[in-house]
């Protein structure tokens, strides 16, 4: 199949799902109503700044773009899984440790942690404002910025 003839029939099949909701698996969407009966107010979202530099450790931490982005630069320790791909690759996710999702603003990580969520995988959390708050705060010092110096 050429470029242009898949384009179309992707095209088609976006036209259809957002056409016909009732194409939905009820299965899924009981599911998610379930999940957002449970979830917290914050949607499992972590601020870098609520994570001690010692804890980082103790995180799973995935980079949800691109492999070029992740390649460039990315927080210590973590590992390269594009978002689209969390469902298909979740046999590498752990689920005895907590598990620490992020992209550039949050928006992609925020879809796969809650993809992720809804699949049963309650020790993912969402990195708040993505890689570029991460930075923007501190990197892995964001706890010890946040809380100054201490002045008496």
């Amino acid at each position: 199949m050429s470029f242009i003839p898949m384009r179309a029939a992707v095209f088609t099949f976006i036209l259809a799902m957002a056409s016909a909701p009732a194409l939905a698996s009820e299965e899924a969407v009981q599911a998610m109503e379930e999940y957002l009966e449970f979830v917290d107010y914050g949607g499992a979202t972590i601020f870098p700044e609520q994570i001690p530099k010692e804890d980082w450790h103790k995180f799973h931490v995935i980079d949800a773009r691109d492999k070029a982005q992740y390649v460039k630069e990315h927080i210590p320790g973590a590992v390269n899984l594009e978002w689209r791909q969390v469902l298909a690759q979740k046999a590498s996710i752990p689920r005895n440790k907590p598990v620490l999702i992020y992209c550039n603003t949050g928006s992609l990580s925020a879809q796969a942690g809650f993809a992720l969520r809804v699949a049963g995988y309650d020790n993912v959390r969402i990195l708040q404002g993505g890689f570029s708050e991460w930075k923007a705060k501190g990197g892995l010092d964001a706890a010890a910025r946040a809380m100054g110096p201490v002045g008496h």
